[in-house]
């Protein structure tokens, strides 16, 4: 995983054209991971039978937060990414797993931001200035609010609700007038069931903070990550995204970390999109190429695949584009044999590669 901890770091990251410092990483959560003791979580409220798509219509008009699609763009690849240090270490000893690995690493693929970042401002920078340098686009994951993963493989976040409005702060400020797509706090709308009532409306307060801080940047294109096609009703993920501001937003994000076929992530993103009033969605279609495991595992599942590169040529109205914001061949956690959450791990990636290459994707 990539790291700036340290301005001295972060000085040598920009000279090498931001290297280590940032890791691109998370799991999936799954609703349940935590034991809960009965009662003692709050239940989402269930939404209203319709959105006011009406009112949310209006809402978009008048903000006109972010650039209206991201149709043609050329995405940002991160040159000191787990893969590709990979690929020069197996360059020599072990050029064909190299060539193999290569392929994940020449993709462009999400930098996440979390608890590990020392400096959000600075390690934004880093990534947005290399970016405009190669006129490339780049993805960027914030993923630090309090309670962050009800205690799973991914636990963590910030200490408090003043400590992460300082962090999205600090974020905004690294992004200046830089163009850049930023994927808002994975799991955090789906993955509430460990939060009590005061917790998830602090939940949404936070969220609706992020999206006006960061869509204040006249160049970003923010989605509010909406979990997977298995997890909530469509229309329940509708009124939790607009509970959480997206009205300003870009769009919503699907399938982040998850492995759910992308003609099942369309179909169910078509229908959240349709009750706000026909809001745009992208998809982490980064190793889903075989689709969801037989078993619904979602933890390093065997047998997955690499899924369609990224590209924000999509050819569906509402599908801004396909991404990975997952980086293939980071571990979903410490199960399946695989290490912690965020780590990288070869063979797994190696066999992503080759199974792709075994079904012609």
């Amino acid at each position: 995983m990539h790291r700036i901890t340290s301005s001295s770091a972060r000085s040598a990251a920009l000279t090498k054209r931001g290297a280590a410092g940032i890791r691109p990483r998370h799991r999936h959560a799954v609703i349940g991971t935590v034991a809960l003791l009965a009662g003692a979580c709050a239940r989402e409220p269930q939404p209203d039978a319709s959105v006011n798509t009406a009112a949310l219509h209006r809402d978009r008009v008048r903000t006109s937060a972010a650039p209206a699609a991201l149709s043609g763009a050329r995405l940002y690849v991160w040159p000191q990414s787990a893969a590709r240090r990979q690929v020069e270490a197996w360059r020599t000893s072990r050029p064909r797993d190299a060539a193999d690995i290569d392929v994940i690493a020449s993709q462009p693929q999400a930098i996440w931001l979390g608890d590990w970042t020392d400096d959000p401002r600075g390690s934004v920078h880093v990534v947005v200035t290399d970016a405009a340098r190669s006129g490339t686009l780049p993805i960027i994951v914030a993923y630090h609010i309090p309670g962050r993963d009800c205690g799973g493989h991914s636990a963590g976040g910030a200490a408090s609700g003043d400590a992460y409005r300082r962090w999205i702060e600090s974020f905004a400020a690294g992004i200046g007038d830089a163009r850049v797509v930023v994927i808002l706090e994975p799991d955090a709308i789906a993955e509430t069931q460990c939060l009590s009532a005061r917790e998830l409306e602090q939940r949404y307060e936070l969220l609706r903070f992020a999206v006006e801080t960061l869509t204040s940047k006249p160049q970003v294109s923010l989605y509010v990550d909406a979990g997977n096609a298995s997890w909530l009703p469509a229309e329940e993920v509708a009124g939790r995204l607009e509970r959480a501001g997206i009205a300003k937003a870009a769009g919503f994000a699907l399938n982040v970390s998850n492995f759910a076929g992308d003609s099942v992530t369309r179909a169910y993103g078509d229908r959240v999109s349709q009750r706000l009033g026909g809001i745009h969605y992208i998809i982490d279609s980064g190793r889903n190429g075989r689709g969801a495991a037989p078993d619904a595992e979602w933890c390093n599942p065997p047998g997955r695949a690499l899924g369609r590169r990224p590209t924000t040529v999509t050819g569906h109205a509402l599908l801004d584009a396909y991404l990975w914001i997952k980086p293939p061949g980071e571990s979903d956690g410490a199960c399946n044999g695989g290490p912690a959450a965020g780590t990288w791990w070869a063979e797994y990636a190696l066999g992503l590669v080759r199974r792709t290459a075994s079904t012609g994707r």
